[in-house]
């Protein structure tokens, strides 16, 4: 059995930003990875997808966008490449295609186990990542056996798909992005919309990002929020990385020919069984969105940065279709696959110890888990709105860093 004080599992970008500041700590540590560095850009997204944040955005501790294009969005050949270069950059101890087993307490730190032999440690960072497991409903037991059911996972582009009608469930930013993608491509496609972020992706001439992290959006902490679960399960911004900066909504795709219908409810012998709430999930999305951009129009005001940028202005509202389906019988309108852009889980099934609450969420305060020298670093909201963005987890891993050393020389509260 090999020993090191710290394991890191996962070497995206939570693992290697954690890796940097443990170096700088000189904590000894490896990183456990189960394929290459940023194993999930490289096998569980799909072929056109950009990121989100614009190049200047992305940015790892002693590491930033170094190119031509700062305004401009990384392809996933990018953003492998950047990540590479960076493990590179800070010689990170990596072992790569090194599966985590299982994680077991013993006495004075953990036992992790993989497909290459067993580690003993005095911590573990969780760096695995938000999103290893599609969260399909299990409504998607009832679709007929002939319907083809795939999640973003396993989709790469819509060669790849029958021929035929697309029923995409889920209108954040990855079901609005395949919606376009196949929609364009011939396969007609309804979107079944439930609860939405609408956002501009440039406004007043500036990226929404650029608005979000000028305004301390992005950098709002847990203590300013009312209710963290609810930030924590917030849908993703309505966005898509597109070269020319096109904004993306449900009137866009309905310009290309998209059917938009509600929630989905229920399938039942065939049949999709679609929400009558669509109006009002519209209705709220243009309402929140118009707050933010009110929000940005006063922080304007406020720095008198008014003759700097663009002028103020506000979206057409979301067209709501006058009689949007309730139902639909999926074969006679053609429907060939249906995509469940619904979400995503973390996986656990590797930690043995009683850590997780009855969703299968970790117990943490701040990315400090409900276990000794246990932490977890890249998810959704750990400590401040960016937390899941390759620009937010280099602070938190700094925190997590400070609050690992204290706790390996016995001074470390519970306290993130």
């Amino acid at each position: 059995m090999r020993t090191t004080t710290t394991i890191i599992i996962g070497a995206g970008q939570a693992g290697l930003a954690m890796s940097y500041h443990l170096t700088a700590q000189s904590i000894d540590h490896v990183v456990l990875e189960r394929g290459k560095v940023a194993n999930s850009w490289r096998t569980e997204r799909w072929d056109s997808l950009r990121l989100l944040t614009p190049n200047w955005q992305s940015r790892l501790p002693g590491y930033e966008y170094e190119g031509d294009m700062p305004d401009g969005y990384r392809t996933m050949e990018q953003t492998i490449t950047f990540l590479a270069g960076y493990a590179d950059r800070i010689k990170a101890p990596v072992e790569t295609d090194t599966l985590v087993t299982a994680v077991e307490p013993t006495d004075g730190g953990y036992v992790v186990r993989t497909n290459k032999g067993d580690w003993q440690c005095a911590a573990v960072v969780i760096a695995s990542g938000a999103c290893n497991i599609a969260n399909v409903p299990a409504m998607a037991a009832d679709l007929p056996s002939d319907i083809r059911s795939i999640t973003p996972m396993d989709y790469r582009s819509p060669a790849h798909l029958p021929e035929g009608g697309v029923l995409i469930v889920g209108a954040s930013a990855t079901g609005v992005q395949l919606a376009s993608e196949i929609q364009l491509s011939g396969r007609p496609v309804t979107l079944a919309a439930g609860e939405h972020v609408r956002v501009p992706r440039t406004y007043r001439g500036r990226d929404i990002k650029w608005w979000m992290e000028a305004t301390g959006i992005l950098d709002e902490g847990l203590n300013e929020i009312d209710d963290i679960r609810r930030a924590r399960r917030l849908p993703s911004l309505q966005l898509i990385g597109s070269p020319n900066q096109e904004t993306i909504s449900l009137n866009s795709l309905q310009t290309i020919g998209v059917m938009i219908a509600g929630r989905l409810m229920g399938l039942q012998d065939g049949r999709a069984q679609f929400s009558g709430a669509l109006a009002n999930l519209c209705a709220m999305a243009d309402l929140k969105m118009n707050r933010l951009l009110a929000a940005i129009d006063k922080w304007v005001d406020e720095k008198g940065m008014a003759d700097e940028v663009g002028e103020a202005y506000r979206l057409r509202p979301t067209h709501v279709p006058v009689d949007p389906p309730l139902m639909l019988d999926l074969k006679a309108a053609g429907i060939q696959t249906v995509l469940w852009a619904t979400g995503y889980r973390p996986d656990y099934s590797w930690l043995k110890m009683p850590v997780l609450t009855p969703r299968g969420e970790l117990r943490h305060n701040g990315g400090v888990v409900d276990a000794p020298g246990l932490y977890v670093l890249g998810l959704p909201f750990l400590r401040t709105r960016k937390s899941n963005f390759i620009d937010g987890v280099g602070n938190d891993a700094r925190h997590l860093a400070d609050h690992l050393a204290r706790y390996l020389a016995g001074s470390a509260s519970v306290a993130a």
